[in-house]
């Protein structure tokens, strides 16, 4: 279990680093139904994260298993496509980065965060962690890492909560740490989104060309 969970924290952190719904989070913080909205955002991430995994995990356990002596040609080839999306996924990153003194785009419907009801944050944070191309990507490799392992029911459990924990903490440690202190963390998660917003698209690749590189390598030892 614990390769296993050494395996898939590298795709927690991706998630974990991911600035769109760290964003979205902070800006539902400071908008009039702050605690509606955040707390909504932050259940729907996270019950997203848990569905997305889930749902590979359960798709990759019906992958042929052999003995560990034999290949692993389906795996192995699934691992490499997969490996191959986040390098393609990484080189858009890097093109796209903000140049010096440019102001990055942001997605258009953020602009209707500060009316968001409870419903329609849950959903939107639902959508972000399930949905959301990249974020998605993550999880399927996380997915096919834990149900190809062949790992007791038990262990996948645990493998899955850590991936959560790890995965969910950008939204919910904000969330969280708002809610509890909201005076103290109004500058904090402002300079936070900030950064995020002109910085992210170098990071995200980078940490996405390593990834991609050890996923398309597992791949390789497949077979």
């Amino acid at each position: 279990m614990g390769a296993v969970i050494g395996d898939v924290l590298p795709l927690a952190v991706a998630v974990l680093i991911s600035p769109i719904p760290v964003i979205a989070a902070i800006l539902m913080l400071l908008a009039p139904q702050a605690r509606a909205a955040s707390v909504g955002f932050m259940v729907g991430w996270l019950v997203g994260i848990v569905v997305a995994l889930v749902v590979f995990v359960a798709l990759a356990a019906v992958i042929p298993q052999e003995d560990d002596d034999v290949s692993h040609p389906v795996a192995g080839t699934v691992k490499i496509v997969l490996g191959l999306l986040m390098l393609a996924l990484a080189l858009r990153q890097w093109r796209g980065r903000p140049h010096e003194g440019a102001e990055p785009a942001l997605p258009a419907w953020m602009a209707a965060i500060d009316t968001m009801t409870l419903a329609r944050a849950t959903a939107l944070g639902f959508a972000l962690s399930a949905i959301n191309p990249k974020n998605l990507l993550m999880t399927a490799s996380a997915g096919v890492l834990i149900g190809t392992a062949d790992l007791p029911v038990g262990d996948v459990a645990v493998v899955i909560a850590v991936f959560t924990v790890v995965a969910g903490a950008s939204v919910a440690v904000p969330v969280t740490g708002y809610l509890v202190a909201r005076e103290r963390m109004t500058a904090p998660l402002q300079s936070l989104r900030v950064w995020l917003v002109h910085n992210n698209a170098a990071v995200m690749a980078v940490l996405l060309l390593v990834v991609g590189a050890t996923m398309v390598g597992k791949g390789i030892g497949s077979f």
